[in-house]
C-alpha cells in the first residue's frame, strides 16, 4: 500500500522514474563526473607554466587569467616581430588566450596544430601503444589535418585529454552580430566534425547558420562559432545527469563573450546539453547577448525563464520525434536540469521546428529550425515562424531591437 490514496499523479510518476533511472546510473558510471580532471602533465597546462616563466624583452608576461581588455593592451603594446616570437614560443597559450588578437590566436593555433598533429604522427608508429590506440592516434592526426585546411579559422585548440576546439565562420574582427552555437554531450576534437551526418557536429552546425544567416540577409556582418571549447558529458552517464561541467563550461562560455571583439551583438545557440550550459552562465552574460535559443533541451537548470537573470530574449524549440520529451524535467538533490523550456510555464518564446527529425536535426538546411536560428541571428525576428502552442511568439517584437519577454 502507497501513500497515494488513487494513482499517483504523473509528476510523481516522472519523480520515481527519474530517481530509478539515477541509482541504474550510479551503479553502472561509478560517478564518472570524479574522472574528468585535467592533470598537470597535459599540453595546455605545461605550456602556462612555460609562460608564467617566461618574458618578453624586458618585461614579465601577463597572467593568462587576466581580464580580456588587458591582454588585448598588452598585445597592442607590442611589435609585430615580439608577437610573432609569442607565437612561435607559446601558441597553445597564445591561440587560447581570451583578449589576445583574433588573427594572432588563429595564427597560433595552426602551429599548435600542426605541433599535435607530429604528436599523433608519431603515436602511429608506436609499439608500445595497443593497435586500437595506433588507431586512435590515426584518426586524431587526421582530424588535425583537416583542421589545418587554409580556409579554416581555430580560435581555440587544446589537445589535452579528448580536446576541446572552437571555429570561426566569417569576420569576426568585423562582424556586427555574432552567433555562438554551443553543442551537448559527446563533444570533443574527434566528433568536433563529421563525414556524414554533418550537421550533428558543432563544425557543421555553425557552417551550415552561417550559411543560412546569409541567405536570410546578405547584407548583414555576420560571423558564427562553433564553440566545443568546454568539456561534455561523455555519453549520458552521470555527467549529463548533473550540473558540475555545465558550469564550468558556463564560465568558460561568459569568458570567450566578455573578450568578442567590437561590440557586436551576440546570440547563443544552444543544444542539448548545450542548452544547461546556457542556462548556467545566463546571469553573468554581458548585455552584448541579446538571444538565447534553446533546442532539443533537456532544461536549463531553472524553473522558469525569469530565474534566468538575463535581459536576452528566451527562444526554444523541441521537433515531434525529438527523445528528450522523455526525459523527466526536475531537479531533486542537484540531479536533473529542471523546468521544460518549451512548456507554457517556462516563459521562453517557443519556435517551429518543423523538418527537423530526432534530437539532432535541428540545423540541417531547408528546416524551419536552422531558418528560425538564422533570422534570430541577424536580427530579422519578424520572419521566425512560432510553433502552433505559441503563435505570439514574436508580436512584441515589431522592430529588429524590439524588447519584450525574457
Amino acid at each position: 500500500m502507497t501513500s497515494f490514496e488513487t494513482d499517483p499523479p504523473l509528476s510523481a510518476w516522472r519523480m520515481l522514474l527519474a530517481l530509478a533511472v539515477v541509482f541504474v546510473l550510479l551503479a553502472t558510471t561509478g560517478w564518472t563526473a570524479v574522472r574528468h580532471h585535467r592533470g598537470p602533465g597535459e599540453p595546455l597546462e605545461i605550456a602556462v607554466s612555460a609562460w608564467e616563466r617566461g618574458r618578453t624583452g624586458a618585461r614579465d608576461l601577463p597572467d593568462t587569467d587576466s581580464p580580456p581588455k588587458l591582454i588585448a593592451a598588452f598585445f597592442t603594446s607590442l611589435t609585430a616581430v615580439q608577437q610573432t616570437a609569442l607565437v612561435r614560443r607559446y601558441p597553445l597559450v597564445v591561440g587560447n588566450l581570451n583578449g589576445a588578437p583574433v588573427t594572432l590566436r588563429y595564427r597560433a593555433n595552426r602551429l599548435a596544430l600542426r605541433q599535435a598533429r607530429e604528436v599523433e604522427r608519431r603515436r602511429t608508429h608506436d609499439v608500445r601503444l595497443s593497435p586500437d590506440g595506433r588507431r586512435q592516434a590515426g584518426r586524431t592526426m587526421n582530424r588535425y589535418t583537416s583542421m589545418l585546411h587554409p580556409d579554416r579559422r581555430m580560435l581555440a585548440f587544446d589537445p589535452s585529454g579528448k580536446g576541446r576546439a572552437a571555429e570561426v565562420f566569417g569576420d569576426l574582427d568585423h562582424a556586427e552580430r555574432v552567433s555562438i552555437v554551443v553543442p551537448g554531450v559527446d563533444t570533443n576534437v574527434l566528433t568536433f566534425e563529421r563525414t556524414e551526418r554533418r550537421y550533428t557536429a558543432p563544425a557543421g552546425m555553425a557552417g551550415a547558420l552561417y550559411t543560412a544567416e546569409r541567405r536570410a540577409d546578405p547584407a548583414a556582418r555576420t560571423a558564427v562559432i562553433a564553440w566545443a571549447d568546454y568539456t561534455a558529458p561523455a555519453g549520458l552517464g552521470m555527467d549529463a545527469a548533473i550540473g558540475k561541467l555545465a558550469e564550468a563550461g558556463g564560465v568558460r562560455l561568459t569568458a570567450l563573450v566578455r573578450a568578442l571583439p567590437g561590440r557586436s551583438r551576440v546570440s547563443l545557440f544552444c543544444h542539448s546539453y548545450g542548452s544547461v550550459v546556457c542556462g548556467v552562465a545566463a546571469d553573468d552574460l554581458p548585455a552584448r547577448v541579446t538571444d538565447v535559443a534553446v533546442a532539443g533541451s533537456p532544461g536549463m537548470r531553472v524553473g522558469n525563464a525569469a530565474q534566468l537573470h538575463t535581459t536576452a530574449r528566451v527562444w526554444a524549440m523541441r521537433d515531434r520525434d525529438d527523445w528528450i520529451q522523455d526525459v523527466p524535467y526536475l531537479a531533486v538533490g542537484g540531479l536533473g536540469h529542471g523546468a521544460d523550456p518549451v512548456s507554457g510555464h517556462f516563459g521562453a518564446r517557443i519556435l517551429s521546428a518543423d523538418g527537423a527529425v530526432g534530437h539532432s536535426g535541428y540545423f540541417v538546411p531547408g528546416t524551419d529550425s536552422l531558418d528560425n536560428f538564422a533570422d534570430i541571428g541577424v536580427g530579422s525576428y519578424r520572419a521566425v515562424r512560432c510553433a502552433d502552442t505559441d503563435s505570439d511568439c514574436r508580436s512584441d517584437l515589431l522592430r529588429a531591437d524590439g524588447i519584450g519577454r525574457a
